[in-house]
């Protein structure tokens, strides 16, 4: 470790608040919590179920459809190649703007540890995604608007600073509550942000897409939107981008901040860079980290194959449509926010690992059993399907199993996000855990490719979509075996 002269402008790694004081409704943590209600709705939004989606199907597949490279095939193929082409544009984004994040984000971390006031790095992060998330209005499809080239470029900057951005955030949770409160502090802002998500989604259902519908509660959409032209889509790159602006405030008024005014940032990146390369060098002195950053690496990539392919799961099986997708996001989002707050408790009564490894049990044995639903059985056929009311949405038995277990999912997933990075505080050495959410977010990123690789091997070799869902779960017995080796400091003190 690179030990930085303890000079009045800048102090020593060791000269910072190890940890702040109070709990998640104190000042100091409400105000780091609501940061997520401020920046979550942005991915939640645009990268999951909104944008990244319309983007792929109604610009890149139209586009290709409209351009006539795909007549000689049949209309059902045709539309298959052209949604597969958009999809392959999106994972072209996320691997790339991943890749440049997952290679530079232990060097911020590193330089965070270091440097000057952290709230000012924050601002320039935020400030690029409220740019990108505002201009995501002008992506029109037909040619229109920006070009897809910019609408990439847009996705992937907003992509990049908001990795930046939870590095940024991350590395000021130390500070952000008493030891022993960072759990619930954690999974309060876990909460916030999906509950955040679920006004907007609820928003955008009832201002839109019921009154184009079934005409209630209004006669027709609401601000003269045109549904033709996507409007009601196009509409979350703003709705995000005012959000974040607006609700960001009370965090850079009150949330604590451990870096040092006036702290030479130059120096600060030098002795970072230095620091990450020997940290990497020394792992074996940091043996129950690292073994913890490699278990995360498998059950988060597990994890991540399993919320986004979970969406393709149900429009080929239960054939959900829009409106369906709509409130499976709404009541995911919602479950999300009580699974923050789960997780948070869970954590104070048993124990960070311990909560880990049981929230990863749950999610294997949910998805097994959503594996057993289709349109005709339920528990690979052993329960026959019908239907239970005649309702808009969720009418057989097969949709509302599915959309109990998608509750587990969404629980569990949130509460495991938010033990992940309450056990890198835990475990990351004072003063240094900017650094090591660096590598945090390189355990997130560089592995991405696993899960749809291993889903697309199996799909391909078995021709069944459940068996390639199911290999999944090897990512996720992985992940679960390594973690359940860490040692946590309160086990070797015994």
């Amino acid at each position: 470790m690179t030990i930085i002269d303890p000079a009045p402008e800048v102090r020593p790694i060791s000269a910072r608040p190890a940890h702040g004081t109070g709990g998640p409704l104190g000042r100091t943590g409400f105000a780091w919590a609501t940061f997520e209600w401020a920046r979550n709705p942005y991915y939640i939004l645009i990268v999951i179920y909104i944008f990244a989606p319309y983007f792929a199907r109604d610009i890149i597949g139209a586009d290709l459809l409209a351009s006539g490279e795909l007549d000689g095939l049949d209309p059902a193929t045709a539309r298959a190649t052209a949604n597969a082409q958009g999809q392959a544009t999106i994972a072209s984004v996320t691997k790339w703007a991943g890749l440049a994040t997952a290679l530079t984000a232990p060097f911020l971390g590193a330089a965070l540890d270091r440097g000057g006031r952290l709230k000012p790095v924050l601002a320039i992060f935020l400030g690029l995604i409220v740019v990108c998330s505002a201009l995501l209005w002008f992506a029109m499809p037909g040619g229109q608007g920006f070009s897809t080239g910019w609408i990439m470029i847009l996705l992937a900057t907003a992509y990049a600073c908001y990795t930046y951005s939870e590095v940024t955030h991350n590395a000021m949770l130390s500070v952000a509550g008493g030891p022993g409160k960072l759990s619930m502090i954690s999974g309060l802002g876990l909460g916030l942000g999906n509950l955040a998500a679920t006004l907007i989604f609820a928003a955008l259902v009832f201002l839109f897409v019921l009154p184009s519908m079934v005409q209630w509660p209004f006669a027709k959409p609401q601000f003269g939107f045109d549904m033709a032209n996507f409007e009601h889509m196009r509409i979350a790159g703003p709705i995000c981008a005012v959000w974040l602006a607006l609700f960001s405030i009370p965090f850079f008024l009150h949330a604590k901040d451990p870096g040092v005014r006036g702290a030479s940032w130059p120096k600060a990146i030098r002795d970072g860079a230095r620091s990450v390369v020997q940290t990497l060098r020394e792992a074996a002195k940091y043996r129950e980290l690292m073994k913890f950053l490699v278990a995360r690496m498998f059950y988060q990539d597990a994890m991540a194959a399993l919320l986004a392919l979970g969406a393709v799961y149900v429009a080929l099986f239960l054939e959900w449509g829009v409106l369906e997708m709509l409130c499976y996001a709404i009541y995911a989002s919602a479950w999300a926010f009580a699974g923050g707050i789960f997780g948070g408790w869970l954590e104070a009564r048993v124990g960070v690992k311990r909560a880990l490894v049981f929230q990863i049990v749950c999610m294997v044995m949910a998805m097994l059993v959503q594996l057993s639903i289709t349109r005709e059985s339920l528990g690979f056929g052993i329960i026959a399907n019908y239907q239970v009311w005649d309702g808009m949405v969720f009418k057989t038995l097969s949709d509302l199993v599915y959309l109990a277990l998608i509750s587990v999912v969404a629980v569990t997933a949130t509460a495991s996000i938010s033990g992940s990075r309450t056990m890198l505080v835990t475990l990351a050495p004072a003063g240094r855990s900017g650094e090591f959410f660096g590598l945090y977010a390189i355990a997130g990123t560089i592995t991405v490719w696993m899960g749809p690789l291993l889903v697309e091997y199996f799909t391909l070799w078995s021709n069944s979509q459940r068996i390639g869902m199911a290999s999944i779960s090897l990512l996720f017995t992985i992940g679960l075996a390594i973690l359940v080796t860490v040692k946590m400091p309160h086990e070797n003190a015994a």
